[in-house]
């Protein structure tokens, strides 16, 4: 069964991670920029495990160093999105690959980034949200610059703030400060937990940072209790099933939580995180949890529908991509 032509929600997506290799590798060229041991044989993001894995992809940022690179990168990711069949997507942006946290350097940044997303819209209907994101790795003093670039352009565009990095790097507690002020801002607040720490850290995200969704989280799965306090409280998780398969969060589809957490009540959406560095898709992803699960278009469309009521936009939009989800008569 196919699923390239159901509308999608897509919410957990790292603008960068999303750059196609040829684009990184096109850009690298015309800067005359070495991106020795980024790439592999085939032509993909080389790495073995996590670690690898943020090295490569701080790597391949380096080649992105202007807003025009970002109005491309931004148009590339989109239009990746759209072929996807994504009606309304989120990106994760992170000031430290924008002008280094710099709140002035950030909004020329910003600017090409939106410019890039209303084209998109105009070309093919996709609606693109940002949310800014600290770098757990950096510390919570580079934090801090992220959260004030977030504060001073949250609006129509930028509507979240969150954490992504070294899940094992710091506490979640760390960031309080930083998540607080983004929360006075108005933004709406994710962190990643859950994919490498256990349900520790999701429980220190909700405890600590305030959050109402969670990047990943699915070692909640691990703890009755936790998953039982998703359920109630409505915390939805972005769950990427294909990043954690291929980073060996878990070793295969079938050990996956997704399934159990949804059975249990726990709001759950679908997404690719970095898609190109997990030889992924959106559609892939579905073809996949199909094949696993038994999974049919009802079920990827009531969870899209989960993804767009827990989307962080405001209600007009909200109600336009629920429309577009309703099957076709």
């Amino acid at each position: 069964m196919s699923f390239q032509t159901l509308p999608k929600v897509e919410l957990h997506l790292h603008l960068e991670g999303a750059a196609p290799p040829s684009f990184i590798r096109g850009l690298g060229q015309e800067k005359g920029i070495s991106l020795d041991g980024v790439f592999d044989d085939q032509g993909g993001y080389r790495f073995e495990n996590f670690g690898q894995f943020l090295t490569v992809y701080e790597a391949a940022c380096t080649v992105l160093q202007s807003p025009e690179d970002f109005r491309r990168l931004t148009l590339a990711v989109l239009e990746q999105s759209a072929a996807q069949g994504v009606v309304y997507s989120e990106a994760f942006l992170s000031p430290d690959f924008c002008g280094g946290g710099d709140l002035e350097a950030w909004k020329d940044y910003l600017a090409a980034m939106v410019e890039a997303a209303n084209q998109a819209e105009r070309d093919s209907g996709i609606v693109l949200k940002g949310v800014v994101t600290c770098i757990r790795h950096f510390g919570p003093e580079k934090a801090k610059k992220a959260a004030t670039c977030a504060v001073e352009t949250a609006g129509d565009f930028i509507t979240g703030f969150g954490m992504g990095g070294d899940e094992m790097q710091g506490r979640q507690a760390d960031f309080a400060y930083s998540f607080d002020m983004a929360r006075e801002a108005g933004l709406a607040l994710t962190t990643h937990a859950g994919e490498w720490g256990g349900a520790a850290e999701v429980w220190d995200a909700i405890r600590d940072l305030g959050v109402v969704r969670v990047g990943h989280g699915v070692h909640a799965i691990n703890d009755p209790k936790l998953v039982e306090y998703l359920a109630e409280k409505g915390i939805t998780l972005e769950v990427c099933p294909g990043s954690n398969v291929a980073l060996g969060v878990y070793p295969d589809w079938q050990s996956h939580p997704v399934k159990k957490l949804r059975a249990a009540g726990v709001n759950v959406t679908l997404s690719t995180d970095d898609p190109p560095f997990f030889h992924t898709t959106l559609n892939r992803e579905y073809d996949r949890l199909a094949d696993t699960f038994g999974w049919d278009e009802e079920i990827f469309t009531q969870l899209n529908k989960t993804a767009a009521n827990a989307a962080f936009c405001d209600a007009a939009t909200r109600t336009k991509i629920l429309e577009k989800l309703e099957p076709k008569t």
